[in-house]
Formats: structure tokens, sequence, C-alpha cells
């Protein structure tokens, strides 16, 4: 148990508490790309309880401004988009996309006003479908090299989801290995065949055991957390035989993304973001280390479950997560359908907009979690003294930053300890885009 006062230090993220200030200081996902397509390419958003607004330019220039109109306060999300900037209705005042004023069209011929107003402004950058931001103090720390940053734009995919929940208990089911072998359990095993895009359902690597077997007949994983330079790696073991073992590798990026193997030939790098203290959006890159991702299949996939325009859950807590009591007998672990998003969206909104972890009792295979919950209070304690954030790449340091291995697949007993380490090497080498930084 931790005491109430540490959860709040940990969930609490709006303007000025001790983990809003944190999560600033790293780059953020605040939209996907998609959703600045069409004839008007602005967005308002919410970010740590701040309100922004988001917008591209008639020149493609990204930019993120405070919501309201520097004057008197008007929703800058209404704006016109035009002549460089986002122009407030108002009384069209005109800024750029650095928060710079560039008009103030009702004031006086010759007036100055313009040059002595500055609206808020965050440095925006678009990376694999996603624009990310940064809403720290300083200067905003360089991007990792990591996979799905470095893949070519055919080999990533990307999407989101809202929870309605505090991001802390949505992050921590992404570092939690054992819950997959009963919040993802599947009585029958589908056709691997067929799984393209659908995590958990594919062949292990190097075998032809389906992964939903695996979970569900081998329950009692040995999990090993150790330091990584991004965070923290997680390897969970699983013995299937004398001779064999299966092996799953995950990562947690600090502070708030993992990366996990989503099939032998995709990974998925995930962020859970908070909109405010109790809502959260989760950001997801797929990274094909094999052939372009179909884009269009993925998409449709997702939009099964998923409704535009604010990503919200067709199933959710206001019709039981699609809940049925003859699926839960006989198909599927929860009775809440196929698609694990689901299922880890009810056991995360379930806990309350906020876990109360005073009420909480942790077991063995919560250790990922233990260790991660001690990073971030460290790590905040640390911003607090003014001391720099843990695990930000300097400009030069970046390709110490890459990766991250993970990977899914069964390997012989007597080498399941470096088991990682081979089949990411080998799955490297076989892809065109990965074997090229091999060779750099």
């Amino acid at each position: 148990m931790i005491s109430q006062h540490q959860n709040d230090l940990m969930t609490h993220v709006g303007p000025g508490t001790a983990a809003g200030t944190l999560l600033r200081r790293y780059w953020q996902p605040v939209a996907l790309a998609e959703e600045l397509a069409g004839p008007r390419p602005l967005k308002a958003l919410q970010l740590m309880g701040q309100e922004l607004v988001l917008f591209r330019d008639e020149n493609g220039q990204l930019g993120l401004l405070d919501r309201d109109c520097p004057h008197r306060g008007a929703d800058l999300a209404f704006g016109r988009l035009e002549h460089g900037g986002l122009r407030c209705p108002f009384h069209g005042w005109l800024f750029d996309g650095k928060g710079a004023c560039l008009e103030t069209p009702a004031e006086p011929a010759g007036s100055k006003l313009c040059t002595r107003i500055k609206q808020g402004a965050y440095p925006v950058v678009e990376k694999s479908g996603v624009v990310f931001a940064y809403l720290g103090e300083g200067e905003p720390p360089a991007f990792p090299e990591f996979d799905c940053f470095v893949a070519p734009e055919s080999h990533t995919f990307a999407f989101k989801g809202l929870w309605e929940c505090n991001w802390l208990q949505a992050l921590e089911v992404g570092i939690d290995p054992a819950h997959a072998s009963f919040l993802h359990r599947f009585f029958e095993d589908e056709d691997t065949a067929e799984s393209y895009g659908k995590q958990f359902r594919g062949a292990s690597a190097d075998s032809e055991l389906a992964i939903t077997k695996v979970l569900r007949e081998y329950d009692r994983p040995d999990i090993q957390v150790e330091p990584a330079p991004y965070g923290m790696r997680l390897t969970t073991l699983r013995k299937i035989s004398e001779e064999q073992t299966h092996v799953r590798v995950t990562n947690l990026v600090f502070p708030q993304a993992f990366v996990i193997p989503m099939s032998s030939e995709m990974t998925i790098s995930q962020w859970h973001v908070p909109v405010d203290d109790t809502h959260c959006y989760w950001y997801a890159i797929f990274t094909s280390f094999t052939g372009p991702v179909d884009k269009q299949q993925m998409r449709e996939q997702r939009l099964a479950t998923i409704e535009l325009p604010h990503y919200t859950s067709r199933r959710n807590k206001h019709n039981d997560y699609g809940y049925s009591v003859e699926e839960q007998l006989g198909a599927t672990y929860t009775g809440m359908g196929t698609d694990i998003n689901v299922h880890d969206q009810w056991a995360c909104e379930s806990q309350g907009p906020i876990q109360d972890r005073t009420r909480e009792h942790l077991g063995t295979t919560d250790k990922a979690i233990i260790a991660y919950r001690r990073l971030l209070v460290n790590a905040i304690e640390r911003t607090q003294a003014g001391e720099a954030p843990p695990m930000l790449p300097a400009a030069g340091q970046t390709s110490t930053f890459t990766g991250p291995p993970s990977i899914d697949g069964v390997a012989l007993a007597h080498k399941a300890s470096s088991y990682c380490q081979d089949a990411d090497l080998e799955r490297r080498r076989k892809s065109d885009w990965a074997s090229a930084r091999l060779a750099a």
C-alpha cells in the first residue's frame, strides 16, 4: 500500500503539480496527424489540464497555442487560419505558430500594441503520424532514435483511444505481464495466419505455438525487471517444457510509454497521456520490421471499436463494455469481446477515475509496477529539487536510445537468457530499413 499523499503526488498532473511539472519536461503526444486533415487543419485539445489549440498554417507549419486569446479571452479554437497564422474572430488579432502577435487590426494605424503581445506557445513536431508537443521549461529534449521514430513512414501506423481514468493506472496495465494470462484469455485458439493487426492472436516467434495457448496454459510467469537507459526492461519467462521456454520482453520508456511485441513482425510503442486527472488518451505507433504496414486494414480493425471524432470506445462503462454472460462462459475470460484494448480499458476504468492505491495489496508479479513507482517518485522529487529529469537524451546521445528490443518467442531453455538479443538482431538483419541502420 502507499499513502494518499503519494497517490496524489503521482497522479495529479495539472499546471503547478509535482507530477505535471515532471511530465511537461518530456515530449507528449497530443494528436494524430490525421486529425489535421481536411479543409480546416485545426484541433482544440486538452493536455494535462491545459486548454490548447493545435493548427497547421497554409505553409504547412504546425503551431500549438493556449486556447484563450490574450486580448479578452475569446476561444481561438474558432479562429481563422489565414495570413501565416491563427486569427481570433472577436477583434481580428493574428498569431503565428510561435505565439507572436502579427496584427491587431482594430487598433489605430501605427499602433505598436502587437509588438508587446505574446500568446502562450509550445514546440510541436510530427513523428510517425503523431504530433508531439513540449510544455515544459527551457529547450525541449532531443528525440530518441527508437524504432518507431526511425522506421520509414510506410512501415508505421498510428492510432489512439480515450479512456475515462487517470493516466497512471492506464500505464500500469502495460507493465503488468501477469494479467495477460487472465484478462486476455481466449478459451479457443484461432488460426494464427489470420492474426494480422491483432495483439496476442498470432504465433510466438520461432514456433507454431499460438500466443493465446501460451497465455492460457502457462499462467505462472517468472518476471524479471532490470534498469535500462530509457527506463526498465521486463523479461517474462513461461516454462513450456524441459527443452523450451517462452520469452516475452517488454519495455517501460520513462516516463509514460511502453514498447511491447505485437507479433513476430511488429512492435507497439504506446503512450498514456493525461487529458486531465481523470481522462487519458493512449497513443500507439505500430512498427513493422518486414513489409509496409497495411494501414487501411489496421485502421478498419480499430474503427470497429473506436468512435470518431473523439476516438472514444464503442464498448464502455455505459454499456458494460459489451459484456456477455454466454461469451464469458465459453469464449473469453472477460465476456467483453475479442479486442484486448477493451479488456484493458475495463480493468483500468473499473478502478475508478483515480485508483485508490491505499487499498491495494501488491504481489510478486507486481514487481515492475513497484519499481516504476519508485522511479517515478524519485524523478518527481529530483525535479522538485531543481535537478534535471532522468532519461532525457541530449542532442549528442540520441543514438544510445535505440530499439528498444521487444520480442515474443519460444527459445531453447538453455538459451532463454540470450534469446531476446539474438532474435532481435536476426529480425533486424532481415529488415530492409533496420539492417541499413545496423550497417551505419
